[in-house]
């Protein structure tokens, strides 16, 4: 017998997990909308019951009560009307007569509820009124000095107190009666709460059975995919799967939500991989980049090294000449800018200058060159910015000027000119060096500037080659232009991004410009 109820409530449970989530909702909705019904129509029925069996007695005793107050009215209105006939008294005693008539109409007269005795009585009440209407009648026809008018008016009193004595009777055996139902009906009404007692508890049971049966098929699962969703929202995701028997949509919807977990910590697995491998790949460019930082550097020094050999052996070689040639006055004027020019190539380390530094340095340089050539070289300058704030590479401008010389004016047996201009265009400085020297050939000067493109420096020179390295290594959109016609002079113009020095640039290139024009021999 066991064995046979736990098979029955094992299939009750797999066909429960099997349905589906709107049958389950309509089912719980009509059990639950049943069970309220059942409690209304108890209830209802309950207090019926119990209303209907006082009223009952209630209206009895009411109108055996309505009776005797009828007749007694009567029996006033009747007596007033009888000593004087106005219409007053007329009208008041017709009323009283319809009021009794209609309180016994109203008496209840069934023998099988009213029992014996009351229907006897009433029985009763009920022929002894048709007597005393006739009689009643028949006074008020006759004259009041008629003979035998007193005498059939006292016989009219006597009745009238028969039918007030038979209606207290009445109304003692209706009391008696409803005395009796009333408890017969006590203990049954006494029953009656504790019956509804029940019943609701019965009831709630019943809800709460068919509450716990919904909420293990729906709020249990959900509770669960919430406290899993808690979890993953924390990226924890070594909870165990959310395990559920339904096969509704609640347990479809589980076991997606579990699939999607397991893809999602594999996708932030890989994420995190790859961010790993993002962030080691960047730190390796970044020290890639810082490397070739360095390098780039190195190569600015080496690249920048590379003049002051050369540089110096022309200027030795021109003052060594100089000294056979002149008195000691102009060798020391040489020698005071050729040790700027020394100070200012072996102590400067900044990879940018105020253009004032540089000019400096043109400056003392072309003085040793001057006093080398005489009036063969003639040099000016115009200078269209604010030469203390206007930044450039640190010996750019010399070599360029170094070129002039050697190459175009020196190799001109009258010499010629040296024009120096710089200015500013939109937020760019043009540095121009113009010579009237030899000037070059046109398929010269073509390849030069390809060799230029190219950036095939060892084919343009060192100092020249130099400076095109620098330019577009330091600076974006820096260029470097050569112009040139055979017999006529060359010039060569920088374009660097407009590179304002703040006060401080400003102070200390007036200090160093101060070392450089001092004279070292103490030293």
């Amino acid at each position: 017998m066991k064995n046979g109820e736990n098979f029955r409530k094992g299939r009750l449970r797999s066909w429960w997990r099997s349905v589906a989530l709107k049958e389950k909702f309509n089912l719980f909705t009509w059990l639950v909308t049943l069970t309220i019904v059942v409690a209304v129509v108890s209830n209802v029925f309950v207090v019926r019951f119990a209303l209907n069996g006082f009223e009952t007695i209630l209206e009895d005793n009411a109108m055996c009560y309505g009776l005797s107050e009828a007749v007694e009215k009567e029996r006033k209105a009747f007596d007033a009307y009888a000593r004087s006939r106005s219409e007053e008294n007329a009208r008041l005693y017709e009323a009283a007569c319809q009021e009794t008539e209609l309180s016994l109409s109203r008496l209840p007269f069934q023998y099988e509820f009213v029992g014996a005795d009351r229907y006897a009585r009433t029985w009763s009440i009920i022929n002894t009124y048709e007597a005393y209407q006739k009689k009643r009648e028949q006074v008020l026809q006759m004259g009041q000095t008629e003979a035998g008018y007193v005498a059939a008016l006292y016989e009219v009193y006597d009745m009238q107190e028969y039918l007030a004595d038979y209606a207290r009777q009445l109304t003692q055996l209706t009391l008696e009666d409803s005395s009796r139902r009333y408890l017969d009906t006590a203990p049954l009404l006494k029953l009656l709460p504790q019956g509804i007692l029940a019943l609701g508890i019965c009831l709630i049971f019943l809800a709460a059975y068919f509450t716990r049966i919904m909420r293990l098929s729906i709020l249990g699962p959900i509770e669960g995919l919430a406290a899993a969703s808690r979890k993953i929202a924390r990226n924890d995701f070594s909870g165990e799967d959310v395990l559920v028997e339904n096969q509704d949509e609640m347990g479809e919807l589980v076991r997606v939500f579990n699939k999607m977990k397991h893809a999602t910590e594999g996708y932030i697995l890989t994420l995190e991989e790859q961010h790993e491998m993002a962030e080691r790949l960047h730190r390796e460019e970044m020290e890639r980049v810082e490397m070739e930082k360095i390098l780039d550097a190195t190569r600015l020094e080496v690249l920048k090294s590379q003049i002051n050999p050369h540089f110096l052996f022309n200027t030795l070689n021109t003052i060594a000449c100089m000294a056979r040639l002149e008195d000691a006055d102009t060798t020391e004027k040489m020698i005071t800018s050729m040790s700027s020019l020394f100070r200012y190539n072996l102590k400067t380390t900044e990879t940018e200058v105020a253009l004032a530094r540089e000019i400096k340095v043109v400056d003392d340089y072309l003085y040793i060159q001057q006093t080398r050539f005489g009036d063969r070289i003639k040099y000016r300058k115009r200078i269209q910015v604010d030469e203390h704030r206007v930044i450039i590479p640190s010996f750019s401008l010399q070599p360029i000027v170094e070129n002039a010389v050697l190459h175009g004016l020196s190799k001109k047996e009258q010499g010629g000119f040296l024009h120096i201009r710089v200015w500013r265009k939109g937020e760019r400085v043009i540095i121009s060096v113009a010579d009237s020297g030899v000037g070059m050939k046109p398929e010269q000067l073509k390849t030069l500037q390809a060799d230029c493109r190219m950036r095939k420096t060892s084919k343009i020179g060192i100092g020249l080659g130099n400076i095109y390295k620098r330019l577009h290594m330091m600076y974006e959109g820096a260029d470097l232009r050569l112009y040139s016609k055979e017999g006529m002079g060359t010039i060569v113009q920088m374009e660097i991004p407009l590179k304002a020095g703040d006060g401080e640039m400003q102070d200390k290139t007036e200090g160093r410009q101060e070392n450089v024009s001092g004279n070292d021999c103490g030293r």
